[in-house]
């Protein structure tokens, strides 16, 4: 099968940045912190991509899994374990990530910018898939683009910015076009305890947004 990432997956870190800067890398990032994040956790990441906060989450000692079914995407990262010139805990696995069953094993488990490739139906059965690896009490992160919120002006300017990034992914890799998700009630509806979540701006107006629950 035609990895639907071969033309995306090369670019994906140079186009991030020329859409957002380090903003979406400070997204991934922002919930691998010392208050949810110990050395020795074991950390599951879903559709890794280039995985900088993987590689990151290695760096702080947790012990890293990273599914992904795009080559051309684990090739970009494991160039940037590589670069990392440091003895990293990483085990890396090429497989679509609804046929990896590795249930109540992970300490955290992290789906960043990867559920919205989904249509709704498709994306609850994954992260349905998901929160079964992680161990009771885990804490599972969803990195994604902001939620649209605010006044008139903020909500429009949100979802301009949020179809034409999608649009540009479905012409290039077949992902779905669909409203952003509101992943704080898709939390609660899959039996989480929503527990924070933290944006990160562009332009001064929220764009990116990682959410943190907690199994139970």
């Amino acid at each position: 099968m035609k990895d639907k990432y071969w033309l995306m997956g090369p670019i994906y870190d140079a186009l991030s940045y020329l859409f957002a800067g380090n903003s979406l890398l400070k997204c991934k990032c922002s919930m691998l912190t010392s208050d949810h994040l110990k050395s020795g956790d074991k950390v599951l990441f879903a559709g890794v991509g280039h995985g900088k906060e993987a590689i990151l989450a290695a760096e702080q000692g947790a012990d890293v899994t990273v599914v992904d079914l795009s080559e051309a995407m684990l090739t970009k990262f494991k160039v940037g374990v590589e670069k990392s010139e440091k003895n990293l805990n990483i085990r890396i696995i090429h497989r679509d990530i609804m046929t990896f069953e590795e249930f109540s094993h992970y300490d955290m488990v992290v789906a960043n910018f990867f559920l919205n490739s989904f249509d709704e139906a498709f994306m609850t059965s994954v992260f349905s898939h998901l929160i079964k690896q992680g161990k009771a009490g885990a804490h599972i992160v969803v990195g994604d683009f902001a939620f649209p919120e605010g006044n008139i002006i903020a909500r429009a300017t949100k979802q301009f910015y949020w179809y034409s990034a999608i649009i540009l992914f479905w012409m290039t890799t077949g992902a779905s076009v669909h409203p952003v998700y509101n992943h704080v009630a898709q939390m609660k509806k899959m039996g989480l305890t929503f527990i924070d979540k933290k944006h990160t701006t562009l332009l001064g107006m929220n764009t990116y947004t990682s959410y943190l629950g907690k199994k139970a």
